[in-house]
């Protein structure tokens, strides 16, 4: 299609209204694993709003991802059941607040054409702001879409990953995942049915439903949130991860991260499969 690389990049949407409460805050935190332990204080402030003693409840800093959840530059009109995300990056601008009206702005940044038989990556960026105007997070997407390409777009170009220190990791942990989670982190917005029907997973290659991408995304912010930021939202300035094979819930997600200065670079893995799940993860810290 000659002008469908024009048609893409063309795409615009500016403006669109969100809101979202403390519910929908709790849901995410409770989707990407916390509050498994009911007794774990730290993670207990991410879940739940009533105590004894009163205690601001937390917002997990990759909520940012599903807060105005469905909002993009418009319709790409790509095959649906090939679709993946790539990656994700967010920059926060200001911690976000338990409940908010939201405006969201999105456009298309940069499509590249791998070709007719390899797909095509689309980069895209929805930025966030609350009632005032105020910018809360800058989120840029890419989504590799594996049965759309060969439309004569450019296929070189695409950001250089974030380069990953050369020595051993500074700390590992494991995250389990529950069989149930994919079940969960659906109600936060995105109800592909890659992610909860067996039949729809086999067509699209995979032999069984896996967990949304933006799940494991989030889960690294948690990594991060319980080692180096101190359970402390407001400490996380950028939050960066490629994704480069999925995780099947149940799943035990290890991760493996480096600290230099106040950038935590992470890579994710399941052990029990010997994939990397997350690579070239960074975050910054302020």
């Amino acid at each position: 299609m000659p002008n469908r690389y024009d048609e893409l990049m063309a795409l615009e949407n500016l403006g669109q209204k969100y809101a979202y409460g403390d519910r929908e805050v709790m849901l995410y935190a409770f989707g990407i694993g916390m509050g498994a332990d009911p007794m774990d204080e730290k993670e207990l402030a991410f879940v739940n709003e009533a105590v004894a003693e009163p205690r601001p409840l937390k917002v997990v800093p990759t909520f940012a991802s599903v807060a105005a959840w469905g909002a993009g530059p418009g319709e790409m009109n790509l095959n649906r059941v090939m679709v993946v995300d790539g990656e994700r990056d967010i920059t926060f601008h200001r911690p976000l607040p338990t409940a908010s009206q939201l405006t969201a702005d999105s456009s298309v940044l940069a499509v590249y054409d791998k070709g007719k038989d390899k797909g095509a990556v689309i980069r895209h960026q929805t930025v966030l702001k609350n009632d005032k105007g105020e910018p809360l997070a800058t989120l840029i997407a890419s989504r590799f879409a594996r049965g759309d390409g060969g439309f004569g777009g450019p296929s070189e170009g695409q950001p250089e990953p974030h380069r990953m220190p050369n020595r051993a990791p500074d700390k590992t942990i494991d995250i389990t995942t529950r069989p149930d989670q994919a079940l969960v982190y659906r109600l936060c917005g995105d109800r592909n049915p890659l992610h909860s029907d067996p039949g729809f997973a086999k067509k699209a290659g995979f032999p069984k439903p896996i967990l949304h991408g933006m799940c494991t995304y989030g889960i690294t912010c948690r990594g991060v949130l319980q080692t180096y930021a101190d359970y402390d939202p407001s400490a996380f300035k950028q939050h960066a991860a490629r994704f480069s094979s999925p995780v099947y819930p149940g799943d035990t997600v290890t991760m493996e991260m480096w600290k230099d200065g106040n950038v935590i670079s992470f890579e994710a893995r399941v052990k029990s499969r010997n994939v990397t799940v997350i690579k070239s993860g960074k975050t910054v810290l302020g």
